[in-house]
């Protein structure tokens, strides 16, 4: 239990059902599914449909999703990959014959075609029970009506609207400039997607004048992309990949998604006594950023789309850990891992509901870097993302950009499991940050013995491209300590990432837990 003397946050307790995520609004919308008679896979879909208007920033329906689900309170985990591939005509080669060593993150040749669409018609037609009509219908009032803009929201959006261009700028800025707090903003272009997919499904995103709009805007920059492309999109089930930490299992998203760069990271992680070490000290901070490094090296080498990757079993392999274990010292820092791509970023949404009947969904959704690639279309404001930034232009790689192929993703879905049932499904935002939140949150609660809302509140540090974040919960001796060490430390401008969890308590209670580096919240009935 917190301490009631300071500020911070208590868990919500509920029976029917629980909603956590990044907006309040998303969450309250996703608890009236529920008191509707709909499920949980309702109310994640219709709270995540929300997000892209109430933090346009971060997501929206021209991106992609992953999602992890069980059914009807059972025990079997599925995935759900709502990822995009790239354009047929996309060519790594080309890229390399213009001179870039990275695919360009605000060009078309960023933008692999959006699938979240494609994805939630499929949950909602197999999964849910209340019909896409009836599930977009807030998202197409908020749309239209307009949203006021969040603090966080408002904090994040001038900066990522460095990346909007020509009709992105029209839909996304307000008479051409930001908005600020409590202003409204609205998408009345977006709201019209919604009525149309919301009548004849996913057809109408991926056929038809939404299509042609959003294939327009990109070739008049150049995109190789075709109506066919669009029309081809397609998301499909595949099943979830699992580490097991001292007795409780850690369930990701499989590949494309980097859910395996937690499971080995943790594996890593495995090998020393964190519990005998400060949760909030730097020999902790120092062993997870060495860890990280390590299993994101890995990650940057293997990971690709499932149908051209081949060493998953390596990347889960205990044996593999405990050779990178091995390479840890503990005083002294080691060199960044190589990025092989412009896979680091910032922007996503994360959404987590419980029903009922113990159905769980953990489900995110994102654009990608701040409004993507600030590519939008024309007449209805679709804004574009630029996974395609994920793809390595390294000839011969695993995950080389080619036409038809997924790019590696960030974006990470979690669930934990003990003793084989479902007990807590949650997520962590904040792009490349993404597996090291998953770690650092099943360690808070497993070696530190925290509640969820504690270890999601904990200060977090994080070694990303040779830097080492440190959020300003860390008290100076620990950032000076960990500079010793060889860190390149530095307080980061905003807080790494942001949380949500719901623990399924034997005792049938609900326990939703939010991140305060949000403007969202946990809410149930």
């Amino acid at each position: 239990m917190r301490d009631f003397h300071f500020p911070g946050r208590s868990p919500v307790l509920a029976q029917n059902g629980v909603c956590a995520t990044s907006h309040p609004l998303a969450a309250k919308v996703a608890v009236e599914m529920l008191e509707r008679g709909g499920n949980a896979m309702d109310a994640a879909i219709a709270g995540a449909v929300l997000l892209g208007i109430c933090e346009p920033q971060m997501t929206g329906i021209g991106g992609d999703c992953f999602v992890l689900f069980n059914s009807g309170g059972g025990d079997e985990i599925r995935a759900l990959n709502g990822s995009g591939r790239a354009p047929a005509a996309a060519s790594a080669a080309a890229l390399r014959e213009k001179g870039h060593s990275t695919v360009p993150l605000y060009a078309p040749e960023a933008v692999t075609i959006p699938t979240a669409i494609d994805a939630f018609c499929r949950l909602s037609a197999d999964w849910g029970k209340l019909g896409l009509d009836a599930i977009l219908e807030p998202a197409i009032r908020y749309a239209e009506d307009g949203v006021p803009v969040a603090p966080r929201v408002a904090f994040d959006w001038p900066e990522a609207a460095k990346a909007l261009q020509g009709h992105g700028k029209a839909h996304y800025l307000i008479n051409g400039a930001v908005p600020t707090v409590g202003q409204m903003f609205a998408a009345p272009g977006q709201a019209e997607v919604l009525r149309r997919i919301a009548k004849d499904g996913r057809d109408a995103f991926y056929t038809g004048e939404v299509a042609e709009d959003m294939v327009a805007a990109l070739q008049e920059l150049g995109g190789v992309h075709t109506l066919e492309d669009f029309a081809a999109a397609e998301s499909f089930y595949s099943e979830p990949v699992s580490g097991n930490y001292k007795g409780t299992d850690l369930v990701e998203h499989p590949p494309n998604g980097q859910g395996a760069t937690a499971i080995l990271m943790l594996n890593i992680l495995a090998q020393f006594d964190l519990a005998g070490m400060d949760p909030f000290g730097a020999e902790r901070a120092h062993i997870e950023a060495e860890a990280a490094k390590l299993a994101y090296d890995a990650r940057n080498r293997f990971i690709a789309d499932p149908d051209h990757m081949a060493r998953l079993e390596h990347m889960l392999s205990m044996e593999t850990a405990k050779k990178l274990a091995a390479l840890i010292d503990p005083k002294r820092a080691m060199a960044a891992a190589r990025p092989v791509s412009e896979a680091v970023h910032k922007d996503t949404i994360y959404i987590t509901v419980v029903d009922r009947d113990r159905m769980a969904v953990s489900l995110i959704y994102s654009i990608f870097h701040g409004f993507g690639s600030g590519i939008a279309s024309e007449k209805f404001g679709v804004l574009l993302q630029n996974r395609g930034a994920g793809f390595s232009l390294e000839e011969g790689h695993p995950n080389e950009m080619a036409g038809g192929k997924r790019p590696m993703h960030t974006i990470i879905p979690g669930m934990l499991r003990r003793a084989g049932k479902v007990v807590m499904p949650f997520g962590v935002m904040g792009g490349a940050y993404q597996p090291n939140g998953h770690a650092r949150v099943v360690t808070n609660m497993i070696d530190y013995g925290m509640e969820p809302q504690d270890a999601i509140d904990a200060p977090r540090s994080f070694s990303d491209a040779g830097k080492m974040k440190v959020e300003k919960g860390y008290t100076d001796a620990v950032r000076a300590e960990l500079a010793e060490m060889g860190h390149d430390v530095e307080v980061p401008d905003g807080p790494l990432g942001g949380g949500q969890a719901i623990v399924i308590r034997e005792d049938g209670v609900l326990e939703g837990a939010s991140d305060p580096r949000k403007d969202g919240i946990a809410l149930g009935y």
